[in-house]
């Protein structure tokens, strides 16, 4: 069975997707900072407490994953976002919080996972996109939209680092998902206009995570992607949109 390593696993995609790597027999290691325990013993996964900025922390993880066999797959998907105000309005903690989660956490893992992995011969990192990924801006989202960037950057130069070695980083691009961090800090009058984009491009949880599992499992080339919503299902969902009747808040 596959040793596959998901940061970020206690909740929303990252649980997700650790749920449908189990169901397709994948020993799935997760970790977070807080309910781990709680979420490990629903998935029947291994968990482990872990600040993906403390280096040391994600070298501990390493060590657990490990000792469970190879490590496949390893999954940067921890991360969070920031209050929906202005750049300049936004408090500098929530602006360091989301830069070294996002980030700083993805570095680390990267750089742990890889380094371990050309020890053992074999593996795959793979990188949680997001938006600001393709290069997108929207108001209010100016930091995490940045620190998405920034990861693809991170992917696509670290697969560069890999050429000609056994192994891989690969983009990981789940679309739009509704989670708590989709509808975070909306007022109801801001969730309610923007219902009718998110009924049109947005899916749920369960509906997404059983396509990422099978294309981490299934494997990419070196820089490769595995995307749920590519451009042609964008268009094909707007096309469609007046026939299609959707509620995902029901």
């Amino acid at each position: 069975m596959a040793v596959v390593v998901v940061t970020g696993g206690t909740r929303g995609i990252g649980h997700g997707m650790a749920k449908e790597l189990i169901a397709r027999g994948a020993t799935v290691v997760i970790c977070g900072r807080s309910g781990v325990d709680e979420a490990a013993a629903e998935l029947g996964a291994t968990g482990i407490v872990c600040d993906m900025t403390d280096r040391a922390q994600v070298e501990a993880l390493w060590e657990k994953a490990a000792s469970l066999g190879p490590v496949a797959h390893w999954v940067n998907n921890a991360g969070v976002t920031t209050s929906r105000k202005h750049l300049a309005d936004l408090p500098v903690a929530e602006l360091e919080t989301v830069v070294s989660a996002n980030l700083l956490g993805v570095l680390n893992g990267s750089a742990v996972a890889v380094k371990h992995m050309l020890e053992q011969g074999s593996g795959t990192v793979w990188n949680m996109e997001g938006f600001g990924s393709d290069g997108r801006t929207m108001p209010n989202l100016t930091a995490y939209g940045a620190t998405k960037r920034a990861v693809t950057y991170v992917t696509d130069s670290l697969a560069k680092e890999l050429k000609g070695t056994p192994v891989k980083a690969a983009h990981l691009s789940p679309g739009m998902v509704l989670t708590d961090l989709l509808t975070h800090d909306y007022t109801p009058e801001e969730l309610e206009k923007t219902k009718k984009i998110f009924n049109i491009l947005a899916d749920k949880v369960e509906t997404v995570t059983p396509f990422l599992a099978e294309g981490i499992l299934k494997g990419t080339k070196n820089g490769g992607r595995v995307a749920w919503l590519t451009g042609g299902k964008i268009a094909f969902r707007f096309a469609t949109a007046g026939f299609r009747k959707r509620d995902l808040f029901s």
